[in-house]
């Protein structure tokens, strides 16, 4: 189904709002998800809304947070997002960072006790819009062994950059730490086809191409991809305060609980470094550049990181939305939530 952004951010909003969230959560939702959908990442679009809608329905997101920031330092804080709604109470956090990062330059903020977020790249932009440069990792449930490793410990942990051009332009940078999205797996269960057999192992640590029987996602780059995984959980677990490792609350626990989630935004104002124009001229350059190189065959031309999905965002809204039919049936109908998600095996078949 092809729907507007309009119309489908309204569809969100009006059964979030109806699941329990108030309207300015809802909305503020909405937009994150609709942004991810825009881009063509549909594993962090509609397709989450009704897995959101039970948790609130369950009291596992908190309708009515009291969010809070304290100042630690001149460019250092912690905001609590009370366990509500993590795309919500991430871009507030984000908002503080900018804030901090124009009065000295530089700004590091722990955003603590959030439930799941989305995508991550909707923040860093924020601070790229302001002609800064935003960097954030999240937590994310344990479903990636370590390398070497049998048994799942880290989550898929991502890490999101982004950089401003000129002409508001900017490079976006946005990726997991596993080899693929759990996301791409199902998709392959869907189609009962086999995936290559680098992405994820069975349950005894062995590499395995049928999708069936994946019980772990391999990290990128194996030992090197393990240690940015191992990082990020550092930087937005341990460093915070928060359950850290296998220790983060599943996705698909007891929805009646907050998830306790932890991420951090580090926001770099360029004009405390640089001549803040030359900087935006000379990434505008680096993007040319890269559009410039030689393609390798197979290839028509090298993008830079984010420009295609900047180019779908773009084409989205003159050509709509396309929408999974089951989903667009599910948001525009009077259920809130099918029972589904509550203490759900990640992997279960």
């Amino acid at each position: 189904m092809n729907v507007t952004k309009e119309k489908l951010k309204d569809l969100i909003r009006t059964k979030l709002h109806n699941a329990g969230l108030s309207v300015e959560h809802a909305d503020g939702v909405a937009d994150v998800l609709v942004y991810a959908d825009a881009r063509g990442i549909h594993s962090h679009g509609a397709i989450r809304v009704e897995y959101y809608s039970e948790r609130i329905a369950k009291g596992g997101i908190n309708v009515n947070p009291d969010f809070s920031f304290e100042k630690t330092g001149p460019s250092a804080g912690l905001f609590n997002g009370d366990n509500g709604s993590g795309h919500v109470a991430a871009k507030k956090a984000m908002d503080e960072a900018i804030k901090m990062a124009k009065e000295t330059g530089i700004a590091v903020v722990g955003v603590k006790r959030i439930s799941h977020s989305g995508a991550l790249s909707y923040f860093v932009q924020q601070a790229a819009r302001v002609e800064m440069i935003g960097l954030s990792v999240c937590q994310a449930d344990p479903m990636a062994v370590p390398f070497g490793g049998a048994e799942p410990y880290y989550g898929t942990n991502p890490i999101a950059f982004a950089a401003p051009g000129k002409d508001q332009k900017m490079i976006t940078f946005d990726m997991a730490t596993t080899v693929k999205a759990w996301g791409k797996v199902l998709d392959a269960r869907s189609k009962n086809e086999p995936i290559p057999d680098n992405w994820a192992v069975d349950q005894h640590g062995e590499p395995t191409a049928d999708p069936f029987q994946v019980n772990g996602l391999l990290p990128i780059a194996g030992a090197k991809g393990y240690g940015l995984a191992m990082m990020v959980d550092i930087l937005s677990g341990i460093l915070l305060g928060l359950p850290f490792g296998n220790r983060v609350s599943p996705l698909y626990g007891d929805l009646s609980k907050g998830r306790d989630l932890g991420q951090l935004h580090i926001v770099i104002n360029p004009a405390f470094f640089t001549d803040l124009e030359t900087f935006k001229q000379n990434i505008s350059q680096t993007m040319a550049d890269l559009n410039n190189i030689t393609p390798a065959p197979g290839f028509e031309q090298v993008s830079y990181p984010g420009q295609g999905s900047a180019l779908r965002e773009i084409e989205s809204e003159q050509n709509g939305i396309e929408i999974v039919d089951d989903v667009y049936n599910y948001l525009i109908s009077d259920v809130i939530h099918s029972n589904k998600y509550g203490n759900k095996d990640p992997f279960a078949k």
